[in-house]
């Protein structure tokens, strides 16, 4: 470094001719006549604010970065999200909105605002709208990873916003440092269209928090470094000081939040081992533990394990439970489930082969059932929750709401849809009491046209309970009623000396004779 002396240094204020002052003063010669003085400022103001504008080209390359991101996190594929990254426009809107912000140039801060509110917009949307359409809708551990910001999300942004800044004041600008600024960027923003889709608000908020956090570290690590880097500004040394405070009050803002939010991942990280420990050490060495899962909400904090053991270990829940007092400080509730395997090799290997079996077969079994709860609420306008289910007998029962046009034969149709797609289960439901159908006639007796209003009527006698009124003469009676008897079936006769076809209608209920008749 060239010695420098008071000869050479500029006239300061007095603060400047301090102890302070005089150590840093020719660090600050330095800074400006041999690192800073060759940037040219004006070329790097106007390659970002050209870049940095909302254009079709910008808006179509948004979303398709955030489309394949969108893919690559449903797929959990993080190849798949850094070819996203590769894409992705982001990093001149962004940067612009730093430098205007350290220039304080307004118009340039409110077209950047609007490149990248339109663009946040656009990307969200189109991978709602994948993510819509996609078979594949279960938060994925690359999606979950989004949702916790904490101090590292801010140190990823502040290091990329670092480079970013530096790449595009010195003129070495490419597409690493792109993927640089996506990387805190559009991962974030495909998870926010995820948990719109999803309507997963647990989702959609927490990578909206990551989003924002990111979103203001990269911009004000900007501002700080075109400052630093000596970019003129229009705003006065007292709005100087004013935004300097600024940013540093956002910075203190985000990381206290985030800090907390790392130092309790770390904590249910260290956790995690302790109960792995703790119930190694019970069961001893020979022991596996085949599934370990916290509930971190619940107060005292639920632990359930499956264990492949070579002997069952009695009360090995409360030696759990009071190792884990101790080393964890909270109380625990703690559930075990033991599956003894034999000692030799490969045992425990195959005792996890077949859980994982009986799992799978479980999993598919409960998609099964909620499948059919889900279609039967649909037909009937109920929520799945109201649905009837019985799972060993594999019955599922619903109470249909009216539905404006749709008759008893539209609710049968519905009904048969559904059973056509649940074959080995048995669907009942029941419907409005609509208006009963009557019964044609063909020389005083029921012909082939009576067979289908004859099905209806009973079927819904059955899946109603109610009973059914049935008027017309003495020989027609007689030759429909024993068509319409069943189980749970109660038919009441009213005779009539002369009718064309037997009319039929809903009763209050009434006794039924022993023949399941009222009369």
């Amino acid at each position: 470094m060239t010695a420098v002396t008071d000869d050479h240094l500029p006239r300061r204020k007095s603060w400047v001719y301090g102890p302070a002052g005089r150590t840093i003063a020719p660090w600050r010669y330095w800074w400006r006549h041999k690192v800073i003085k060759d940037i040219d400022r004006t070329a790097v103001i106007a390659k970002i604010a050209g870049e940095s504008v909302l254009t079709p080209r910008y808006i179509f390359m948004v979303m398709m970065s955030a489309g394949i991101a969108i893919l690559g996190l449903l797929l959990s594929s993080p190849a798949v999200v850094i070819g996203a990254m590769l894409l992705s426009p982001l990093m001149s809107p962004i940067l612009g909105a730093g430098f205007a912000l350290a220039t304080g140039k307004a118009k340039w801060l409110r077209l950047c605002a609007e490149a990248l509110g339109l663009g946040t917009i656009f990307a969200v949307l189109f991978c709602a709208l994948i993510v819509v359409f996609s078979p594949l809708q279960t938060v994925t551990p690359e999606i979950a990873a989004r949702t916790r910001p904490n101090l590292f999300d801010l140190m990823v942004a502040l290091f990329s916003s670092l480079a970013g800044s530096y790449a595009m004041i010195r003129g070495r600008e490419g597409t690493i440092v792109g993927v640089a600024i996506a990387t805190a960027l559009m991962p974030p923003l495909a998870v926010i269209g995820f948990g719109l889709a999803t309507a997963n608000w647990t989702v959609f908020f927490g990578a909206l928090g990551l989003y924002i956090t990111n979103f203001l570290t990269i911009a004000l690590t900007a501002t700080m470094m075109a400052r630093l880097y000596g970019f003129r500004t229009s705003l006065s040394s007292k709005q100087g000081r004013f935004q300097n405070i600024g940013i540093f009050v956002v910075f203190v803002g985000l990381a206290i939040p985030l800090g907390l939010s790392l130092r309790n991942i770390a904590w249910e990280a260290r956790a995690q081992r302790m109960v792995g420990n703790a119930l190694q050490a019970e069961f001893g060495d020979r022991a596996r533990i085949s599934q370990q899962d916290i509930d971190w909400s619940t107060n005292p904090l639920e632990i359930s394990a499956t264990v492949l053991t070579p002997s069952f270990v009695k009360n090995a829940e409360q030696g759990v439970e009071a190792r884990l007092d101790n080393s964890l400080g909270r109380k625990v509730h703690v559930a075990l489930e033991q599956f003894r395997v034999g000692t030799e090799a490969g045992a425990a290997e195959q005792a996890q082969i077949t859980q994982a079996r009986d799992a799978a077969q479980k999993a598919a079994e409960d998609a099964a059932v909620a499948n059919v709860a889900r279609r039967l609420a649909l037909i009937a306008g109920i929520p799945s929750s109201d649905v009837t289910l019985d799972r060993d007998g594999q019955r599922a029962m619903a109470v249909a709401r009216p539905l404006p046009g749709l008759t008893l034969q539209g609710y049968r149709d519905l009904e048969q849809r559904v059973a056509a797609d649940a074959p080995d289960w048995t669907i009942a439901l029941r419907p409005p009491l609509l208006a009963l159908p009557d019964i044609p006639l063909t020389d005083g007796k029921p012909g082939d046209t009576a067979q289908q209003p004859i099905a209806l009527i009973r079927w819904a006698a059955t899946r109603t309970g109610v009973p059914v009124t049935l008027t017309g003469t003495k020989d027609a009676l007689d030759a429909v009623m024993p068509m319409l008897q069943g189980p749970g079936i109660t038919l009441i006769r009213n005779e009539v000396k002369r009718a064309d076809a037997i009319t039929t209608k809903w009763t209050a209920s009434a006794p039924p004779t022993d023949d399941g008749q009222t009369n």
